[in-house]
């Protein structure tokens, strides 16, 4: 684990304050080797408060890659989260399901696929849930439910919804995600399941990828390389942004505080920005001598133009407040970045 993510890790543990609530707790947490989920395992397992937790990963390999071949607290395994037993784990008490597709390419090129791996993926983990009589169950949903919205006047609230076009298959992720927060409300209403939803904005942080494409992780290591940054759209599209710590504080605190079939809002206001603002933003404050170019194309299956002003006050009622702003995301995103050259 690399200096900026254990520095941020021990900041985490110093200063969240529901952990003693978290004491001897057993969780099943999906997505193990994403940014979201393999940060939420390095925080739970620091806390030193008796946490067990179940980790199904795709591969096994890459989990003893980021991991180690042990890492106390921890069960690893490998399987398909849409058709393995998950009764075989016994009860857990609480259940974050990250894993999901992530990379728009994919969205276009394997449409039938996001959608079996989003739907029947977190059906699977709520009949889980439902069996065992988990005490939280909490869904990683994402901005893009909100679909087209341009307007950016007014702050985005949960019950807000914008267009989306259900014969695009770049839709197969939207359309998943929302048809998923349905399945949740569903199985909270009529199973008593405690189901709460996480809508995030893009979350980033140390411990990216090396080849994270999300365009923050993007401009951050070319500014941090010295390079032009080069738009391949108009850059006209906006949304907040959300530090890892940040978003795993948050994820805690719907899970323990939230109401079930409820969605929350996980972003920071303060760091809204569009895309090209982000770029001049960059070059502003960290890379001068860089040039922002535009260089139009539509072969990255983008998402459609839209100005997301996530409202996070739903959240902050349960008493979450990010830590992170702007400028502190792409100080330790770029130091970590340069760390891993």
């Amino acid at each position: 684990m690399d200096k900026v993510l254990a520095r941020n890790i021990n900041t985490f543990t110093a200063t969240f304050p529901l952990k003693g609530d978290l004491r001897g707790a057993s969780f099943l947490i999906t997505g193990a080797t994403g940014l979201i989920g393999s940060t939420l395992i390095r925080c739970l397992t620091a806390l030193n408060e008796d946490i067990h937790i179940f980790a199904p990963v795709r591969n096994i390999e890459k989990a003893i890659a980021m991991f180690g071949h042990s890492h106390p607290g921890v069960d690893f395994f490998e399987c398909d989260i849409t058709t393995y037993d998950y009764t075989s784990l016994g009860p857990v008490d609480y259940v974050v399901h990250c894993a999901a597709p992530t990379a728009s390419k994919f969205f276009v090129d394997s449409p039938v696929e996001t959608i079996d791996i989003i739907f029947n993926g977190t059906k699977a983990l709520l009949d889980y849930s439902r069996s065992c009589g988990v005490r939280g169950f909490v869904y990683l949903s994402s901005l893009e439910v909100y679909g087209t919205i341009l307007d950016d006047g007014t702050p985005v609230t949960e019950d807000v919804q914008g267009y989306l076009d259900p014969l695009s298959v770049r839709s197969s992720y939207p359309m998943a995600k929302r048809a998923v927060e349905n399945l949740c409300a569903a199985y909270a209403k009529e199973y008593g399941v405690h189901a709460r939803i996480a809508r995030l904005t893009q979350t980033t942080g140390a411990g990216i990828a090396h080849n994270d494409n999300r365009i923050i992780a993007q401009f951050a290591r070319l500014a941090a390389n010295g390079e032009d940054i080069v738009l391949h759209t108009k850059g006209d599209s906006a949304r907040p942004y959300c530090y890892t710590t940040d978003s795993i504080s948050a994820l805690l605190y719907i899970l323990m505080k939230g109401a079930d079939g409820e969605a929350y809002n996980v972003a920071n206001e303060d760091t809204y920005i569009s895309a090209r603002g982000m770029a001049d933003y960059l070059k502003a404050n960290f890379a001068p001598s860089i040039n922002v170019r535009v260089d139009l194309s539509n072969d990255f299956g983008y998402a459609p133009p839209t100005k997301l002003r996530l409202s996070s006050a739903k959240l902050r009622k349960l008493g979450w407040q990010p830590q992170y702003g702007l400028k502190e995301i792409f100080e330790n995103l770029i130091e970590d970045i340069g760390s891993q050259e």
